[in-house]
């Protein structure tokens, strides 16, 4: 199964910034890899971890400024 990539809303140019993540769904699982290097290997988490992850970040848990 071939993923299909999506950045965040957010990471458009309009954001000023190149530094992004692309995320896809691969059965049960999340991939994730840097966009300015789709050719590069990815990382893969649960989706239950990854979905936990998220939250966190958006609670402002994590300091990703």
């Amino acid at each position: 199964m071939t993923p299909t990539w999506r950045k965040s809303s957010r990471s458009g140019s309009t954001s000023g910034q190149s530094d992004c993540v692309e995320v896809a769904q691969l059965a049960g699982n999340v991939a994730v890899r840097d966009s300015k290097s789709p050719e590069a290997p990815y990382l893969v988490f649960d989706a239950a971890d990854w979905q936990a992850f998220a939250r966190r970040v958006q609670c402002g848990e994590h300091d990703l400024t």
